[in-house]
């Protein structure tokens, strides 16, 4: 059923609970927010329940409304305090609002004590407060008494990065590995940390250690020959060449794409993007045919990067804050001591959570200079063109974040 006959499913029975809890999962799923709170709206003014207020905030949060967000969630746990989901959901939007988020938290632990993600939402909770060193106890004792919990593992290791331990960023999973050296899980969580982290050199190493302890998962694999794209020097490394199944052959395609320019093999590398492209042309393979053609001369480069207005520089003097409020607004959201694991900054730090859906007004200001500068860039653009990958996407709403943060160098 589309968007469109869900609203009018809804608009027809206002109050009928499956019918608006329909169009709320299907807004979100469609970006269609905006249309479905009115309705969820004018529903709660004759029948204020838990769950309508709790979609409600679902969705302002969705469209970055976070102080609406806020009260619907209150009022949603006001009516219902014991139902976990609308605790855990108020305390994250508090988080993300940039407000001290940890009493909530705490809250909704009460509620589901075994809950994995209160935990690690509660960690963050308390390190955005500069807890950070008893988050990360907390968050290694979850992993102590659950060894096999993979995402505490991952998220321990990323938040002792960013105290500067990084070093220190794997030890919970060679720890648990001591105690279940055949869980081919804990080695698959190990080596995609060390991934994210960019140590190449250390992966044929931990997969000879996961064989030689009996593990036979066929995702090791997928690790040697990620090795072989970043360190082996020959052209066609056998452990990335070789024929693999369709799951891990999908897996490495990109990988071959990257060593391929990585060694200089041009040419040999354009099929393969070709192949890829018809496969899954998402985000990163443009990066590479983008690299490619341009060197290869492929009139595609053009096609790709060569109108002038697929990029703007636009200055935001006259709409942003004071600018001495903003540096210092923003440096008081730099309190870690370390980097990301995955992410491309060095030498500095980088806030954590999404930037733009704190309410503090500077940077709500910050946030409407820039979404006016896309909404110039877009109205700008060359025509729709649906094999493009900038110019294919439909144009017809509101800017949306993906991910916003603020980075500091040193």
């Amino acid at each position: 059923m589309t968007f469109e006959a869900v609203l009018r499913s809804a608009t027809a029975s206002p109050f009928d609970q499956d019918a608006l809890d329909r169009l709320a999962k299907e807004a979100l799923n469609a970006g269609e927010e905006e249309q479905a709170i009115p309705v969820l709206q004018r529903a709660l003014a004759r029948a204020p329940t838990a769950r309508l207020w709790q979609w409600k905030g679902l969705l302002e949060r969705a469209i970055e409304h976070h102080q609406q967000a806020l009260d619907s969630l209150g009022k949603a746990a006001e009516i219902d305090p014991t139902d976990i989901s609308i605790a855990h959901g108020l305390a994250r939007v508090t988080m993300e609002a940039g407000l001290d988020a940890r009493p909530l938290y705490r809250r909704a632990r009460q509620l589901a004590p075994q809950n994995g993600q209160i935990l690690i939402g509660l960690t963050a909770a308390m390190a955005a407060m500069g807890e950070s060193e008893q988050a990360a106890s907390k968050l290694q004792a979850g992993v102590e008494g659950s060894p096999m919990w993979l995402e505490g593992h991952k998220h321990l290791g990323q938040m002792l990065a960013t105290l500067g331990r990084a070093d220190e960023a794997t030890a919970s999973l060679e720890r648990a590995l001591e105690r279940m050296p055949t869980s081919a899980p804990l080695w698959e969580t190990l080596l995609n940390l060390q991934l994210r982290r960019g140590a190449y050199e250390t992966l044929n190493d931990i997969v000879d250690r996961a064989e030689k302890a009996g593990v036979e998962s066929p995702e090791l694999r997928i690790y040697r020959g990620i090795y072989a794209s970043e360190l082996d020097p020959g052209t066609y490394p056998t452990a990335l060449f070789d024929s693999a199944p369709p799951e891990i052959d999908a897996v490495l395609g990109p990988w071959r794409i990257r060593h391929l320019l990585r060694v200089g093999a041009v040419e040999a590398a354009l099929p393969l993007i070709d192949r890829e492209l018809a496969r899954d042309a998402s985000g990163h393979l443009w990066a590479y045919a983008s690299t490619a053609w341009r060197l290869a001369g492929d009139p595609r480069s053009d096609w790709l990067e060569g109108d002038d207005r697929l990029v703007s520089v636009i200055d935001l003097s006259d709409s942003l804050p004071p600018i001495d409020q903003l540096a210092a607004t923003l440096r008081s959201l730099h309190i870690a001591k370390g980097e990301y694991l995955d992410q491309s900054v060095r030498g500095g730090t980088q806030t954590d959570g999404p930037l733009f859906s704190r309410i503090d007004p500077v940077i709500r200001q910050l946030r409407s200079a820039i979404v006016g500068a896309v909404e110039r860039h877009i109205a700008q653009l060359p025509p729709t063109d649906p094999a493009h990958p900038t110019l294919r996407r439909r144009r017809d709403r509101r800017v949306r974040f993906s991910g916003s943060w603020s980075v500091r160098l040193r």
